[in-house]
């Protein structure tokens, strides 16, 4: 039996953030609903408290104007949080303070230091931060071969993460809620494009890889003429043991569609995953012929295995890949209430120690720029 069955009730979660005309919300709330390990009853949906109470009626849940009071009128296990940046320290360590578990929106915060405070605060607690790209079954399968020696010694890492939603000046025209946001440095944190999706591509690289980030050399800074903030970044990488890897994470590369590419090398051939074929994995070993693994197939190893819902041929998404997190959070948290053991494959999730060593990257990739892309230690 499992920790969430011995529990036998849904988990009561307040939701912050992520109210009318926000991306990410709407697929928050779908992911903790999809596996029915959640209820949602009570949220902060806006700063404007008028609309913060209309818009969570709307939706079918309690409305409140702050977080305070929520936490205060409202029985909850955990709170997910999917506020603009700049506000996921204070709210995390609020919810965290009040005894209750945590799924927070990426970056984890907007400097290191706060990073590891939270980090800190969050010990004896469950913590899932949304490295959504983790919660891919063919992900979790790259990561149990490289661990199981699938390709041999590790020889390198290749990570792309590539949009082209500001491949324009957007900020000379009219700007949506979201962009004045995240065109502010003091919200959306000290370098848009690695907040934004280069933390995403740094977990990825060291997810799967199994190492740890210790040395960079960065080309950080903004390539559309005039921007103000950084656009594009490449960083030559070591990670422990010797390891090397590239990253290119960009939001200015017209033509691009969220195009995630991760290569993983070793002694006897590689791993390569695309996030727009993400319900497949190339391995390819020297001197036999390519494979192509798919979500579904039967033998895929157990942390894989789990997360698959329906039959290969039928392919899954963003959506299920956020919920496969909420679905492990949810046995990690009913593990805690009911003091039983939790399905250690349910453990695998990124946590807020991972979104602190996000933060060391990116705060380490500025410290390069200011060396003139020198090496810098992680």
């Amino acid at each position: 039996m499992t920790a969430f069955e011995t529990l036998g009730r849904r988990l009561r979660l307040g939701v912050v953030g992520g109210g009318p005309g926000s991306f990410i919300g709407p697929i928050h709330r779908a992911a903790a609903l999809l596996d029915n390990r959640f209820e949602i009853v009570a949220g902060v949906l806006s700063s404007d408290p008028t609309r913060a109470v209309q818009a969570a009626a709307a939706l079918g849940f309690a409305g409140h104007a702050t977080l305070g009071h929520m936490l205060a009128a409202e029985r909850l296990d955990a709170v997910a949080i999917m506020t603009p940046n700049d506000r996921h320290f204070a709210e995390c360590r609020q919810a965290l303070a009040a005894g209750l578990d945590v799924v927070c929106d990426k970056p984890l915060t907007n400097s290191a230091a706060e990073a590891h405070a939270l980090a800190e605060a969050a010990r004896g607690h469950v913590f899932c931060l949304t490295h959504a790209y983790a919660g891919y079954p063919m992900i979790r399968q790259a990561r149990a071969m490289v661990a199981a020696g699938a390709i041999g010694d590790l020889r390198a890492v290749q990570v792309e993460y590539l949009q082209a939603g500001m491949s324009t000046k957007v900020e000379a025209g009219a700007l949506t809620a979201k962009l004045r946001w995240k065109l502010a440095a003091a919200r959306s944190g000290p370098s848009l494009v690695l907040g934004d999706i280069g933390t995403h591509a740094h977990h990825l690289a060291c997810h799967v890889s199994g190492r740890k980030l210790e040395r960079l050399s960065a080309d950080l800074g903004a390539i559309v003429p005039g921007r103000e903030v950084d656009d594009y970044g490449a960083f030559l990488l070591r990670f422990a043991g010797g390891l090397r890897g590239t990253l290119i994470a960009s939001q200015a590369l017209a033509g691009t569609e969220n195009d995630i590419t991760l290569r993983v090398f070793g002694a006897d051939g590689h791993i390569a995953w695309t996030h727009r074929e993400n319900n497949h994995l190339v391995l390819a070993l020297n001197g036999k012929p390519r494979q192509i693994l798919a979500r579904g197939d039967a033998d895929l190893l157990p942390p894989a295995k789990r997360l698959v819902r329906i039959a290969r041929g039928h392919p899954e998404g963003l959506t299920e890949a956020f919920a496969n997190l909420y679905r492990d959070a949810a046995e990690a948290m009913a593990a805690r209430i009911t003091g039983t053991p939790a399905d250690p494959l349910a453990l695998d999730f990124p946590t807020a120690e991972d979104g602190a060593a996000g933060m060391d990257f990116v705060e380490a990739a500025i410290a390069s720029r200011a060396r003139d892309g020198g090496w810098v230690e992680v």
